[in-house]
């Protein structure tokens, strides 16, 4: 057991990286009180910062100084070798002022880019070893046979032990996938078996540098599509030969180098891009400082979606060398990578056994890095399918090339094909078409049994089949009408429609579930020290005082699902038996309607909002309430107080705010906002996913 580990390699590129941000993203989800170390940076320019110590403090907001998450640079090391027990005693101390303030903290080695590599050896085991930190060895399999890669790998363990180094395990990375299973058999047999061992084939995402990577590093001039300059690139051709022989090359995510005089290759590479029968292609590098003719220029100029073209001043030869020799980093604006990066890690590295040999702490209460960690963990537990009617919106689009690259859910969009593919290839996503499910509800081989379903369940509130078979091309009564039938497990709408339009098929045939009279919605607010459930913000204007008890109800229930302890606030703007009025008595009905059915439940109302989360001014205005100053799930009496609340606590904090998610129905149907991100809808995906594994 430890309170800190130390990532080390002895070779340069292993990805150690990945291990980094895995190791974060898990400590998190245990407490929010985790430190970042990395006592040698690569910073080349004083000016500029180390790109991968930058991405980790800026992606999990971590409240380290820049300046504090290191010791020296490379060169700065270097120049001081000569001197090495002042820099051991310059890291220690820098070390301890961060370890006195975490539960935990992650310490990452050097980078091994350069000469000195037998020092660069030697001063890594001497940090882990005077900070006392267990070391978790990564070693790179690209390049590597089995047997050279399992022979790196013991000769690290054993060096490490010759310096009293204490190993809590290896991880090979970067492995031939048809090659896993047997290293990771060879380095068990031969390894102590209380070493956790990890063994992570090549994944192309964290290999595959971007075009704004390959601009860089080719120095290049960015002549169209800046806006994509994210796209992934795995392969790259020269487009030295005839169009028609060209076609025949393009693959998956590929870039195309041409000198510029070349208008054939150009047009038809964007042609094929925008065609639903060729692969997507990444970008196009125009060689040797020539561009296109004015015509081929005005062309582009006229096109909707332009991938990245950029110039070179190199002939095409030295171009591609170039770009062959370009690594792949994973930086601060790019959080795809980031995400993938994470999701590899925990696919790949046994958890629970990493969690047992180092967590020696347990934090009470939730934050909210932990509360969408164990969200998303939750959903993958038990994979549900989700349909999503506005299929051809481009934020649900981007949601769902993340819940499927991180196997989340099943996901089926509804719309026309042809269009959802023209909109995956504009907007520059990896999202294989073949990975979802897509339905026209027009022409779905469903609809004609959806219709009949309808007419059945409608026909005696004045629906004929004329209007059933009408209301079924409805993208919200096809959605509804799958999860109905069992064809998905939930539904996720709102981002086009309004919320009326999304909820009232499911009012009309999903219904409430028994002994529930009033739909509500609940959002799950992540502060910057914990969670709050803040009901009803988004579905009944002005709750009776049966309705308002029934919301606290539900939305007690749903927090305890979602581990959030429910201490109910039945907020009014008076406390206690301090002020009068219809208002007032009527969440003091309703507090007393919960006390009656549910008297185990932990309630105060009326209550005011700084009295509920406010220990001080709780413990003043209601002293020895189980409640006051420490309410974790808030109830608004009407929706004009509960909508503009939750909006300004979201806008004025920087608050998350996740949902609304619908309480109260038979099976789960959720809301968007129109104004939602792709974060919102993502979230409100895991979320939904979620409520269909208690069905």
């Amino acid at each position: 057991m430890t309170k800190n580990i130390f990532i080390a390699s002895a070779e340069p590129y292993t990805g150690k990286s990945v291990i980094a941000f895995g190791m974060i993203n898990m400590l998190l989800a245990k407490t929010q009180n985790v430190g970042y170390f990395k006592p040698i940076i690569a910073q080349e320019d004083p000016n500029q910062k180390d790109e991968h110590v930058e991405a980790m403090l800026d992606y999990f907001s971590l409240p380290i100084n820049y300046e504090d998450a290191f010791a020296f640079t490379r060169q700065e090391m270097l120049n001081r070798s000569d001197n090495f027990g002042e820099i051991i005693n310059t890291i220690i101390s820098k070390y301890k002022k961060l370890e006195d303030n975490y539960d935990f903290t992650v310490i990452e080695g050097s980078d091994f880019l350069g000469e000195g590599i037998a020092f660069e050896f030697e001063s890594n085991a001497l940090m882990a070893k005077n900070l006392g930190a267990p070391v978790l060895i990564v070693v790179s399999g690209k390049g590597k046979t089995a047997s050279q890669l399992f022979k790196t790998a013991i000769n690290i363990y054993r060096n490490f032990l010759m310096r009293d180094v204490q190993v809590l395990g290896v991880v090979a990375n970067m492995v031939n996938p048809d090659e896993a299973d047997r290293i990771k058999q060879a380095l068990t047999n031969q390894l102590p078996p209380e070493l956790l061992i990890a063994v992570i084939p090549m994944e192309s995402g964290l290999q595959s540098p971007t075009m704004k990577e390959i601009t860089v590093a080719l120095d290049a001039n960015v002549l169209f599509g800046a806006d994509l300059m994210d796209n992934q690139v795995d392969n790259f051709v020269t487009g030295a030969m005839m169009l028609p022989n060209f076609l025949r090359h393009i693959k998956d995510n590929l870039l195309i180098v041409t000198p510029g005089d070349r208008g054939d290759i150009i047009i038809g590479s964007l042609q094929a891009n925008l065609s639903v029968n060729y692969p997507k292609v990444a970008g196009i590098v125009l060689t040797a400082g020539s561009l296109p003719d004015e015509p081929v220029i005005k062309l582009i100029e006229g096109l909707q979606t332009i991938i990245p073209i950029i110039s070179v001043q190199k002939g095409t030869f030295e171009t591609t060398t170039a770009i062959g020799a370009i690594h792949s980093k994973i930086t601060i604006d790019n959080k795809k990578k980031i995400e993938l990066a994470i999701d590899v890690f925990e696919r790949y590295v046994d958890l629970k056994s990493l969690d047992d040999k180092i967590i020696t702490f347990s934090y009470k209460g939730i934050t909210p890095h932990m509360f969408q960690y164990q969200l998303v963990k939750w959903a993958k537990s038990k994979k549900k399918h989700i349909v999503l009617p506005e299929g051809n919106d481009d934020r649900i689009l981007k949601a769902v090339e993340k819940l499927i690259a991180q196997d989340i859910v099943d996901i089926t969009l509804l719309g026309d094909p042809v269009e959802i593919g023209s909109s995956i290839k504009r907007l520059g996503l990896s999202l294989d078409l073949n990975a979802i499910h897509i339905h026209n509800p027009a022409v779905s081989e469903y609809y004609n049994d959806y219709v009949e379903t309808l007419y059945e369940l409608r026909k005696t509130k004045n629906v004929n089949m004329e209007m059933a078979t009408d209301l079924m091309t409805d993208v919200s009564y096809f959605g509804t009408m799958m999860v109905y039938k069992g064809h998905a497990d939930g539904m996720v709408s709102g981002a086009v429609h309004t919320t009326q339009h999304t909820i009232r098929p499911a009012l009309q045939f999903i219904k409430t579930k028994p002994g529930v009279s009033v739909v509500s919605s609940i959002f799950f607010m992540c502060l910057p020290e914990r969670v709050a459930i803040f009901g009803d913000c988004a579905v009944n204007p002005n709750p009776t005082a049966q309705q308002l008890a029934e919301i606290a109800i539900s939305s007690a229930e749903s927090s305890a699902k979602f581990g959030i302890e429910p201490r109910i606030a039945m907020l009014s703007y008076s406390s206690g038996t301090s002020g009068e009025g219809e208002d007032v008595e009527r969440v003091r009905q309703a507090t007393a309607i919960v006390k009656a059915r549910y008297p185990e439940l932990k309630i105060e109302g009326p209550i005011q909002y700084d009295a509920a989360v406010d220990p001080l001014v709780g413990q003043q205005k209601l002293p020895g309430s189980e409640v006051a100053g420490r309410a974790s799930v808030l109830i608004f009496p009407d929706l004009n107080t509960g909508n503009n609340t939750y909006k300004a606590v979201q806008r004025e904090t920087g608050a998350l705010a996740i949902g609304p998610m619908l309480q109260g129905l038979n099976k789960p149907i959720n809301d968007l906002s129109r104004g939602c991100t792709v974060d919102d809808i993502f979230n409100t995906v895991v979320i939904t996913a979620i409520q269909a594994q208690e069905i």
